[in-house]
């Protein structure tokens, strides 16, 4: 029996779009990069802080001997039909217009792993993003695709927009052949980037990336706000002018067509909506995973930019928050949306205000209109 075969045409049946095989070993190429990384100061917060377990596949489950790396193209068949109700509109990534792909992909390669175990016994461990591991690397030895000059992976037939997954195993299977980058001379997604974020030489400040910006609880320069549009959770600039985008297969996952969302965000009602119908409605979704006060600190700054008068109430009612980020963010607001009325709003809530480092905050806001 071809088990390699077998894998492959099961993997199939459970529609994975992509499947490659890597051999277990350390990622040593990587450790400078990370370290260079890290000097530039473009580590972030999300990521594991030890080199060698980012490195070493043994350290995560010492059996391992293959790999099994897997995509799902989210890039799914999608017409929208925006709601004219719906007065001020932010944006969600592809990433997060269906359900969370945590689950969807974890799902699929635990039912994979079964099919598995119905004709070899052997011991696994599944991976979907929240492993220390480097899943692009992974993806990349494994044939599943080529990094792109924005640092995504990029497959032949599906393009960029796929989610990454994979399970480390005890199997000795035959490894897939890497994938040549063949991004050549195109810039495109270098000079589309709205901050700036990805350098030559396949490099990105991840500090700059919007994708970053709107997941991050750090707090977010004035002029990176300016740069994140309406965005509310994620980025795709990079990727939608992407040629390697352009007429390619389409992903078949029902899981990721955005039925709740229609692919934006009402921002009125994330700003009022409670806990718990937030979670109701919006907790199924990938982007769900920061809380709502993340998304309602993107949905402040997306009327920032809108600059629409209109929503200064919305933005004075929100000044009196309970989280001091929320109010924050909503004095910075109102000032850039109504200077005037702005600053005297927010001198009105610094009277009251109790939290040391947002009444620093506006005293620093009022103090740079004058």
């Amino acid at each position: 029996m071809d088990l390699k075969q077998y894998i492959i045409d099961k993997s199939k049946a459970l529609n994975i779009d992509i499947i490659g095989f890597a051999k277990v070993e350390k990622l040593d190429k990587m450790a400078d990069f990370l370290n260079k990384r890290k000097e530039k100061g473009y580590d972030t917060e999300f990521e594991e802080k030890d080199i060698l377990l980012r490195i070493d596949p043994t350290l995560l489950m010492p059996e391992s001997r293959t790999i099994i790396a897997i995509g799902n193209s989210y890039n799914v068949e999608h017409k929208k039909s925006i709601s004219k109700d719906i007065k001020w509109r932010g944006l969600l990534s592809k990433s997060s217009w269906g359900q969370d792909y945590h689950k969807v992909l974890r799902n699929r390669m635990e039912l994979l792993a079964r099919e598995i175990n119905k004709v070899i016994d052997f011991k696994y461990t599944i991976c979907v993003d929240t492993s220390p591991l480097i899943d692009r690397e992974i993806a990349k030895k494994a044939g599943i695709g080529w990094y792109g000059k924005n640092c995504s992976i990029i497959n032949d037939s599906y393009g960029s927009f796929i989610f990454l997954g994979y399970i480390l195993t005890n199997l000795d299977l035959e490894e897939d052949q890497k994938v040549e980058e063949k991004c050549g001379d195109c810039k495109l997604c270098i000079n589309s980037c709205p901050a700036g974020a990805i350098q030559e030489g396949y490099n990105i400040n991840t500090k700059k990336c919007i994708s970053y910006l709107t997941q991050t609880k750090n707090r977010i320069p004035y002029e990176m706000r300016e740069k994140m549009g309406t965005k509310i959770y994620g980025c795709d600039t990079c990727q939608q002018v992407c040629p390697k985008n352009k007429e390619i297969l389409k992903g078949y996952s029902k899981e990721f067509v955005p039925k709740i969302t229609d692919g934006i965000i009402d921002i009125e009602e994330l700003m009022t909506i409670s806990n718990k119908d937030f979670k109701n409605k919006y907790g199924t979704m990938s982007g769900a995973w920061r809380g709502k006060n993340v998304l309602r600190r993107n949905a402040i700054i997306a009327l920032a930019n809108i600059g629409d008068k209109n929503c200064v109430s919305l933005l004075n009612g929100v000044l009196y928050d309970d989280s001091p980020m929320i109010r924050e963010y909503a004095a910075w607001a109102l000032i850039k949306v109504d200077k005037d009325n702005g600053v005297k709003l927010v001198r009105e809530r610094l009277s009251k205000e109790k939290d040391n480092e947002v009444a620093m905050e506006m005293k620093r806001l009022i103090k740079m209109q004058e």
